[in-house]
């Protein structure tokens, strides 16, 4: 589980689908992005970076992506799972507690949140390509980790 119950949504975007199994919490980018203003439209992919060089940042994913046999068991609704292919929820303004954060570095209240490698949340900017600071940022870290990992996290997307 990589996010808690607690939280505070303000605004969230359904304008994206996701074409692979992943954990809810982490930050997704634009994979390809659809064309006009539809929001059924197919070509509008995100996905979790390898790397953040070059990405835009456009939501926390909030509900898992699963890849299961439908015709043996159904998608657990109460659990917020998503078929593989399917839209998903991405959350661009509030506040979560999530454990997607690189576990490579230490936060603490304040720091600003970038995006990092594989979704991760990341208080170190990369500076491998060719963004600037505001490009790669998600929100600000509100607390440093607990003892099982998780820290509170205000996002704020996209970041002009």
């Amino acid at each position: 589980m990589a996010l808690k119950p607690d939280r505070v949504e303000l605004t969230h975007d359904l304008s994206f689908f996701m074409n692979e199994v992943a954990e809810r919490g982490g930050v997704v980018v634009i994979s390809t992005a659809g064309s006009g203003s539809a929001l059924d439209q197919s070509a509008a992919l995100c996905t979790y970076a390898a790397s953040p060089s070059g990405k835009c940042p456009v939501g926390l994913l909030m509900g898992d992506m699963v890849n299961i046999d439908q015709t043996r068991q159904h998608i657990n609704f109460l659990k917020n799972e998503t078929q593989k292919g399917g839209k998903v929820t991405l959350l661009t303004e509030g506040w979560v507690l999530t454990n997607r954060i690189d576990p490579a570095v230490t936060v603490a209240g304040g720091d600003v949140a970038f995006l990092g490698q594989s979704g991760y949340l990341s208080n170190v900017q990369n500076n491998a390509g060719w963004e600037t600071a505001s490009q790669l940022r998600v929100g600000k870290f509100l607390s440093a980790k607990d003892e099982d990992g998780y820290a509170k996290v205000y996002v704020k997307l996209p970041q002009v």
